[in-house]
């Protein structure tokens, strides 16, 4: 399985990567999470990616391929799931030539598609520790007993009005990278409403399917 997740924020992503690290084992590679890991541990990339997150300014996609790489060596090539790599033309380029040369391909891109309307409802009812960070969510993940309420916010970003413009910078910086997929016959659409193992089977019967 060497497979790409496509899908607006609030889709599931997350999760679903999750289910398939417990379903087959595989390692689940976001490079939003490596990219936070490498600024906190300060390695030499995470430096390098620091001064610009500091300056307000975009990582530059070299250094996000280099640290996707990085992950995808780690994985020997095989058996990962892609979250959040690539995002562009260039990204994407650049992961179908990497894993040329590293004599592999990959077995498919699965976008999920969910409706606005549900991904303003999951989103906004997530919420935030800002003393902890843990993250919470008032239908899956309730604020436990014993939180000070005080210390339970809603980002900003979780708003509706926030959440749409989201969507439609998501759509619009995306959709040239969907139809690179959807060109070379890999790219999957698939529902990502329903039940989170409702949603990982559907991933499973596409992904086992081009392993």
């Amino acid at each position: 399985m060497r497979i790409v997740l496509f899908g607006p924020p609030g889709v599931g992503k997350g999760s679903q990567a999750s289910m398939l690290v417990e379903k087959r084992g595989v390692t689940h590679i976001s490079t939003g999470i490596l990219l936070r890991r490498a600024i906190r541990e300060e390695t030499d990339l995470g430096l390098k990616a620091k001064e610009y997150v500091e300056s307000g300014h975009l990582v530059p996609g070299a250094l996000v391929r280099e640290l996707a790489n990085g992950a995808l060596d780690g994985a020997g090539y095989d058996q990962f799931v892609l979250d959040g790599y690539p995002r562009t033309i260039e990204q994407a380029n650049w992961l179908m030539s990497d894993l040329a040369a590293a004599g592999t391909s990959l077995s498919a891109v699965i976008s999920l598609v969910v409706s606005d309307n549900v991904i303003v409802d999951r989103l906004s009812k997530r919420r935030i520790n800002i003393r902890t960070g843990e993250n919470y969510h008032l239908d899956f993940k309730p604020v436990p007993a014993g939180v000070p309420l005080e210390d339970v916010v809603q980002r900003k970003d979780d708003r509706p009005e926030a959440i749409l413009h989201r969507l439609s910078v998501y759509r619009s910086e995306t959709f040239p990278v969907v139809a690179f997929f959807r060109d070379r016959g890999l790219l999957h659409e698939i529902s990502g409403e329903g039940s989170f193992s409702d949603v990982c089977d559907r991933i499973l019967q596409v992904a086992d399917a081009g392993s």
